[in-house]
């Protein structure tokens, strides 16, 4: 995935060289990828004999999937982990990360599971759940978390602290060795070092981590991790400017729904303790995994009046999916 402005630059550069104000100075441009994956998806499950999933997914992803109460659809029966309470969560664990403590050294294991929700806040106690059933003992960094030009010390630190706005590591970060970790800035894409890449603790240091990346052109590399100064996303409304230095880092046996597009994940828990809230979310949550057998819903508010089964909302902006 580009970030909006790359493809801008290009356009701005290409109506300069050409002099012509057309988009990207009259030239066709082919951008490689597909914004729902959908070729990808059903290739790969018709290959696996699960036409009926990839049927699902592209209906799904339209918004063609046959509406009932409160324009919830329903989830098919063999995905659902129905929800009873709490257990409900250890059954998806379960699921997800069969056999945790005998597998945690298999990196193929590890990289090939995951836990979807769609908020930051469910992600934390995921994670949290996973690290306390992965074995070995816990190391935890902690932040140091300041105001930007607060000279009298106007904010207490116990105050930022306990403030975990989106796309920033947590106060506490609770680590151990040979979990999975998710880098979460751009600190130096020549070595691999790019936002979303996944690695596996090898070493604790005061100062920094030792990990290796696990995915990508730079799988096996080595890196070290230090801490380095970040501040919560622009459009994050908050009367000041916070500035927490911290390990770039958190776990990632779980990771958002967003965080999850462009990935492919073999086994897939999704966890909607709320309904998805944006254009395409559902989708992309359970089109991560290859077949419905490997792909496991939980979804806390599931009934549908007068209905039998698990039933969520589908946001889809079809205006959007057509060409003007």
């Amino acid at each position: 995935m580009a970030h909006r402005y790359s493809v801008e630059s290009f356009d701005t550069t290409m109506r300069d060289i050409t002099g012509n104000k057309k988009p990207f100075g009259g030239k066709i441009v082919i951008l490689g990828g597909d914004f729902r994956q959908v070729l990808r998806l059903k290739k790969n499950m018709r290959a696996l004999g699960d036409t009926s999933y990839s049927d699902f997914l592209m209906r799904v992803g339209n918004g063609n999937e046959p509406f009932v109460a409160n324009d919830m659809i329903k989830i098919p029966d063999d995905m659902v982990i129905p929800w009873t309470g709490e257990d409900s969560m250890s059954q998806l664990m379960d699921a997800t990360f069969p056999d945790l403590e005998n597998n945690s050294e298999d990196q193929g294991y590890l990289l090939n599971r995951a836990l979807i929700p769609p908020l930051n806040e469910h992600v934390d106690k995921l994670n949290d759940r996973v690290v306390s059933m992965f074995p070995g003992q816990e190391h935890t960094y902690y932040s140091f978390d300041s105001v930007e030009d607060d000279f009298q010390n106007l904010y207490l630190q116990e105050q930022l602290n306990g403030i975990a706005p989106g796309g920033l590591p947590p106060h506490e970060l609770k680590l151990k060795l040979g979990a999975l970790i998710m880098l979460l800035r751009n600190v130096s894409a020549k070595n691999g070092l790019c936002n979303g890449t996944r690695r596996i603790i090898k070493k604790f240091f005061p100062n920094c981590i030792d990990a290796v990346i696990l995915s990508g052109n730079s799988a096996g590399k080595r890196v070290f991790l230090h801490r380095m100064p970040m501040s919560p996303p622009e459009n994050l409304e908050m009367p000041f400017k916070m500035i927490r230095k911290q390990f770039p880092v958190r776990m990632c046996f779980s990771f958002t729904i967003n965080k999850a597009q462009g990935q492919t994940i073999q086994n897939t828990g999704m966890y909607l303790p709320e309904h998805v809230f944006n254009h395409g979310q559902l989708y992309v949550g359970i089109s991560r995994g290859v077949s419905s057998n490997n792909t496991k819903v939980l979804i806390k508010k599931g009934n549908a009046v007068d209905k039998v089964g698990t039933f969520t909302k589908n946001v889809v902006y079809k205006e959007v999916l057509t060409s003007s």
